[in-house]
């Protein structure tokens, strides 16, 4: 299990690394190319949609080709398409290969994250927040690296950085492959057990959906925020390029210190708990965002946010899991798949509506964001608790 976790941690890593890479340097490639943000959220939409593929066919993949091949085709595919961003190609091509780059990070970050939950059984909360937390350290790498990068006028080396690490992570899963994977997987989904052999199917089905719009509206708030709050320190508060990037640091520091610490407190204090908490948090701090403009107000209230998002993709995935149980791979791939969509359209928006509107109204629609992700986990609670009910009733007397 400890080589799993490992394992893990540097894959999450390059995932973390990789998934902030067009955000760190929007601003600089935007103007390198004479696109709009729409455009430049085009490039991360279609990264989205190919990690949404990746997701999906990853439960039938798995049982066809295997789990090793699988994992070491994600992480090779991330080295080859970096590499072809590096060479700055046209942006046609650029948008040829994003779906090929997100089919990479999607798939190995589904991959990972069945194998720990399926592995950790009941420690599945800190094992989760201890990977998880790498993400976060990738994620809080890269703007200081890209703000180094643009500095020095080599934005495009970003990319390079995340393909040799791709790179590492290619060769550290072939040859020290943890053992523990060696078993069958948990599902060919629907051949052991499945939604419909499950008991209370309509509640079951109820709170997957609501776990699902969670993590569609989670991904895509935190994807927005982090590919176009540099653009918005450059257009209203007129931060240059580099200093701007280091926003997104406080941001994914937050988010890595409190990573450090969610799975202990979801323990505590149970995953429903956590996750209304933080939830009531994150929303606060969005419509605060949204009024207060300045500067130091933004890498504050950014800071704080992070530390709210730190453990909600990690204990919402557990939680997911336990809620319905028996169906790991299907349940964590379906959820992924989901943040899949909201990373995809949720970014997309978000670049339309900066273009079409400014970035102060820009502000308020990740407000708008934050609050209906509170809404959504008020539905998946309800919905959960509603299912344990049915559970204990039909329990003989």
């Amino acid at each position: 299990m400890r080589r799993l976790i490992v394992l893990s941690c540097i894959a999450y890593l390059v995932v973390g690394i990789g998934q902030l890479v067009v955000g760190t340097v929007m601003q600089p490639m935007v103007e390198a190319y004479g696109i709009n943000y729409g455009q430049g959220g085009q490039l991360v939409m279609n990264q989205f949609l190919g990690g949404l593929l990746g997701i999906t066919l990853a439960p039938w993949l798995i049982g066809r080709i295997g789990k090793k091949a699988m994992v070491l085709g994600a992480l090779g595919m991330m080295v080859v398409t970096q590499t072809i961003y590096t060479l700055q190609p046209s942006w046609d091509t650029m948008l040829i290969v994003a779906p090929f780059a997100g089919y990479g990070f999607g798939t190995t970050e589904a991959l990972v994250g069945a194998f720990i939950i399926g592995s950790a059984m009941g420690n599945a909360n800190v094992a989760m927040s201890k990977v998880e937390v790498f993400f976060g350290v990738g994620a809080l790498f890269m703007p200081f690296a890209g703000a180094v990068l643009i500095s020095s006028g080599h934005w495009d080396a970003a990319f390079a950085v995340v393909g040799g690490l791709a790179l590492v992570a290619v060769a550290s899963w072939f040859f020290f492959w943890p053992t523990i994977l060696n078993r069958p997987p948990e599902s060919t989904i629907r051949a052991q057990s499945g939604l419909s052999a499950l008991p209370h199917r309509g509640l079951s089905m109820l709170v997957l959906a609501a776990c699902a719009l969670f993590f569609a509206v989670y991904v895509g708030l935190e994807m927005s925020f982090v590919h176009y709050l540099p653009s918005l320190l450059v257009k209203q508060n007129g931060l240059s390029e580099s200093a701007a990037s280091l926003s997104l640091s406080l941001f994914w520091g937050a988010i890595t210190l409190g990573r450090m610490i969610s799975g202990q407190a979801a323990d505590r204090w149970g995953g429903g708990v956590y996750l209304l908490v933080t939830c009531i948090v994150v929303a606060v701090m969005f419509i605060l965002m949204g009024g207060l403009q300045s500067t130091w107000a933004t890498f504050v209230l950014a800071a704080l946010a992070g530390l709210g998002m730190s453990g909600m993709f990690a204990i919402a995935l557990v939680f997911a899991n336990r809620s319905v149980p028996g169906m790991t791979e299907g349940t964590t791939s379906l959820l992924m798949a989901f943040g899949g969509i909201g990373g995809a359209l949720m970014p997309r928006l978000t670049g339309w509506f900066l273009d079409m509107n400014g970035t102060e109204a820009t502000r308020w629609l990740f407000a708008g964001f934050a609050v209906l992700l509170l809404a959504v986990i008020c539905w998946a609670l309800l919905s959960a608790k509603a299912l344990e009910r049915a559970r204990l009733s039909a329990v003989p007397g």
